[in-house]
């Protein structure tokens, strides 16, 4: 809290992904090492005001997945000697980085649970050193639409049964799984698919929705699902209303599911490089051509139908992802940052 920034809750949080989704590979940039990551969310002020923590990909460079108990604990002391803790983690369930799709029954589902079991040994061993005192496990589908659109309900089926072998895991650990809503991943590209795969497992509890600002605005859109379309299509962005009243829709919806919340920015298009393709555009805060009133449109997620704070989050992230390395290393794109996540809390935030 400070002079004019009321709400010490929820925690602030910055994510360290950035640094590599999208990187590598030729023509792209390198990636960017998670100290640096470390150093650019510590240093990163606003009225006095500092991100309270990140959110991890178990991926190298940043973090393997078979990381063993010493690396942890040099991860875990990395991130305190920074002032900074850590929340949400994301496992490694996609084919190139040794997890498989959760729609094939067979060797897939093998490789995506082991990957789920390795991300949840993880997430609780920086719980028992200290260093996470809330977040999730993060997981999708790992096959795309098309594969998915093959048969439908097989697929669903299918993924379904995935994740609740994979919510077995995550009880047995101590933890939750979130689901990541985003068009590139099959029976997670709709608003719609998205409700009835996460009826299907049945365990709110266990496995809940992951709603980024950036991803979830490309539902109202249709995109990979024109049928599930929320927007007329002769829409146009200055009518706010019928953006809010979709918006409604939406997190009417999935609102009930959602356990894990990241604040974004989108200009209504899809983007995508490396491995990581067609997915929504993430802008930066204060873009021109972003389509979101960021601390007005959280307020579908942070608040009930009513109106009311739902308080179900102990910590909110920042997503950025796939901006030029130039960018990334500004220490003014993290305050800009930073400030729009203080607006977001300012408005929806408690103590």
């Amino acid at each position: 809290m400070s002079d004019g920034h009321p709400n010490a809750s929820p925690k602030l949080h910055n994510a360290a992904w950035p640094g590599v989704v999208g990187k590598g590979g030729e023509g792209n940039d390198p990636p960017i090492e998670l100290e640096t990551m470390l150093d650019l969310t510590a240093a990163a002020e606003v009225d006095g005001i500092k991100f309270d923590g990140v959110d991890l990909f178990l991926f190298a460079p940043h973090v393997d997945i078979d990381a063993g108990d010493d690396d942890l604990k040099a991860l875990a002391d990395n991130v305190r000697s920074r002032g900074l803790v850590i929340g949400s983690v994301v496992a490694p369930v996609w084919p190139p980085t040794g997890g498989g799709p959760a729609n094939d029954p067979g060797e897939g589902r093998e490789k995506f649970l082991t990957q789920v079991r390795k991300g949840c040994r993880i997430a609780e061993r920086l719980r028992e050193l200290g260093v996470r005192p809330y977040g999730v496990v993060r997981i999708d589908s790992a096959c795309s639409p098309a594969d998915w659109a093959a048969d439908p309900e097989t697929s669903q089926k299918h993924i379904a049964e995935t994740f609740k072998q994979a919510a077995a895991i995550a009880r047995d650990h101590g933890e939750r799984l979130a689901a990541e809503g985003e068009i590139c991943w099959g029976g997670m590209h709709s608003w719609k698919t998205m409700v009835d795969l996460l009826e299907r497992v049945g365990e709110p509890d266990t496995v809940g929705f992951q709603a980024d600002m950036a991803h979830t605005l490309l539902y109202t859109l249709g995109e990979n699902a024109p049928g599930d379309r929320i927007l007329p299509m002769d829409f146009s962005w200055d009518d706010t209303a019928t953006l809010d009243a979709a918006l409604k829709t939406l997190t009417d919806a999935l609102r009930p599911w959602t356990i894990d919340f990241h604040v974004a920015q989108n200009d209504a298009t899809v983007f995508g490089s490396g491995s990581h393709d067609h997915t929504g555009r993430h802008c930066l805060p204060n873009d021109p051509n972003g389509k979101l009133d960021i601390p007005h449109h959280a307020a579908f997620w942070l608040r009930d139908g009513q109106g009311e704070l739902t308080r179900k989050f102990e910590h909110i992230c920042w997503d950025g992802c796939m901006f030029p390395n130039s960018v990334m290393m500004q220490p003014q794109t993290w305050n800009d940052i930073l400030a729009k996540m203080v607006a977001v809390r300012d408005h929806h935030g408690w103590n």
